[in-house]
């Protein structure tokens, strides 16, 4: 009888901690006796190398991952070369580069821009978003109007070769997204610094030769990125439309919720998209979406559709390029 009574006891006790606070519990605990791998920077494609390096400039220094994102994904932002963001990007099929970004930190703050011209550095634009105004995002000729009055300058985005590409398109007008076009494709960055914070970045010009107006994952928080310092951090490159679909990223982190490494998580949000394609009775030949993850402890995975997918890497070890699995093989 005394062992029923107290197991009443507990059971009461329980419900009613349980009503008052019902999700205390629901967030996983880092593991322990782990060693913490931090800080850690891991981003999408060949052009993480060089933005690692900066964002590696200011982890190194024990500064925030915020910071260190930031600064990371403006290198491809600036860079000319690099077709598929900011600076260079290729324009739609207008002729208009419109550009998308968001970002997070660990303190579930947020800020995005989509459909933005003319700014070459929009992820600068989403963290002004974020700590400047009372939205989380911003977009097309609002968000150039409040870029303009924070003093970014407005440029002209579109370079010789995009420009070139552009115009030899419009004699077919085709849109056929590729898969791994050009290898490389939207940056997202996510990093766990040295007092174990987590934050994150995602910026592209999107898909060449979209419709005017077409936004796809990098910019919507749960989509192309997300952050929970609890748990973990998860960013996508890819074509954006799957990834809206199943809210790739905040699956991700809800998977790590659960327990699952970074690594399986991936996996499952990949399989997840694969499942629904197929049910949609959609080609996956042409599709391609990379997920890279983070957790708490410093432990990173990745995965993709198919092969093609790399991702920078850079942590006490060195910076380095990674190829990601796949599962088409």
């Amino acid at each position: 009888m005394s062992n029923r009574r107290s197991f009443i006891q507990k059971a009461a006790i329980a419900s009613v901690a349980f009503a008052l606070d019902p999700f205390k519990n629901i967030a996983a605990a880092p593991e322990r006796n782990v060693a913490v791998q931090k800080p850690i920077v891991l981003s999408t494609w060949r052009f993480g190398i060089q933005a690692n390096e900066a964002a590696w400039k200011i982890l190194s220094k024990n500064g925030r991952a915020l910071d260190a994102v930031e600064a990371g994904v403006r290198v491809p932002e600036a860079d000319p070369n690099e077709r598929s963001v900011g600076y260079g990007g290729r324009p739609d099929r207008d002729g208009r580069v419109t550009l998308d970004a968001c970002i997070m930190d660990e303190n579930a703050n947020i800020g995005s821009v989509a459909c933005l011209e003319y700014i070459k550095h929009p992820i600068s634009v989403a963290r002004a978003v974020m700590e400047k105004t009372p939205h989380v995002m911003l977009v097309g000729e609002g968000a150039l109007q409040f870029a303009l009055a924070q003093g970014f300058p407005k440029e002209n985005l579109l370079v010789e070769a995009s420009e070139k590409e552009w115009k030899e398109w419009l004699k077919t007008s085709k849109y056929e997204p590729k898969a791994n076009i050009e290898n490389h494709d939207t940056i997202g960055m996510i990093a766990l610094d040295a007092q174990g914070n987590l934050s994150g970045a995602c910026t592209t010009s999107g898909m060449a030769n979209k419709m005017h107006g077409r936004v796809g994952d990098s910019p919507i928080i749960g989509a192309g990125l997300y952050v929970d310092n609890e748990i973990g951090a998860a960013t996508a490159t890819g074509h954006g439309e799957e990834v809206i679909r199943i809210a790739g990223c905040h699956l991700v982190v809800e998977l790590m919720r659960q327990g699952k490494t970074p690594q399986v998580a991936c996996e499952e949000a990949v399989a997840r998209i694969i499942k629904l394609t197929k049910q949609r009775n959609k080609p996956l030949k042409d599709i391609q979406v990379g997920f890279i993850a983070l957790d708490k402890n410093g432990r990173h995975g990745a995965y993709c559709i198919q092969g093609g997918f790399n991702f920078a890497l850079n942590d006490s070890s060195g910076n380095r390029l990674i190829d990601a699995d796949y599962s088409l093989k």
